[in-house]
């Protein structure tokens, strides 16, 4: 008895986070299935889903190939900052290389939900300061997680979903 409570407290430790994932650069839909196994394989996350893929324009500079983007939700017992560092050395490993901001990437990983913390430090900052504004975020997120309540607006991922006024293109691919 004591070994299945062990492996239950086991499985329910750590914070639910959802993850942007997006790339526009040598085989997208590639890079993003890549990045979801990286996130399965790490030894400090659980990927407990994923969103479907989907297709969209950029934004802020459009000058651009189409993103394929996806939301992953995951269980980790890293704090937001050790999250954030696992995640850029999972870009590194990928071959991402940070040049133009909002600009083309090979993959590009983001913390958009961690729990219901709140984080301001300089280079971290969650909830994603522009998911709200996002189609392409909320689109896969609302996808995983509409009943979510974005702990700085008090209002679920489907209620932002209806307040959005971005009307990119998000297209289901897979």
């Amino acid at each position: 008895m004591r070994q299945t409570e062990d492996f239950r407290s086991e499985q329910v430790r750590g914070v639910i986070c959802y993850i942007g994932i997006g790339s526009n650069q040598e085989r997208p839909l590639d890079q993003c299935r890549e990045a979801v196994r990286r996130i399965a394989d790490g030894s400090s996350m659980t990927l407990l889903r994923c969103s479907s893929f989907y297709r969209t324009e950029p934004v802020g500079f459009v000058d651009q190939e189409d993103f394929v983007n996806a939301v992953a939700e995951v269980r980790t017992v890293l704090t937001a900052r050790a999250l954030l560092q696992a995640l850029q050395q999972i870009e590194t490993e990928m071959g991402r290389v940070r040049t133009t901001r909002w600009g083309p990437r090979i993959i590009d990983l983001d913390i958009l939900l961690f729990g219901q913390e709140v984080v301001q430090e300089g280079d971290l900052v969650i909830p994603h300061p522009e998911l709200h504004r996002r189609r392409f975020v909320l689109v896969p997120l609302n996808e995983l997680a509409s009943y979510v309540i974005h702990p700085s607006f008090g209002v679920s991922i489907q209620g932002l979903m209806q307040r959005l006024q971005d009307e990119s293109r998000v297209e289901r691919i897979v």
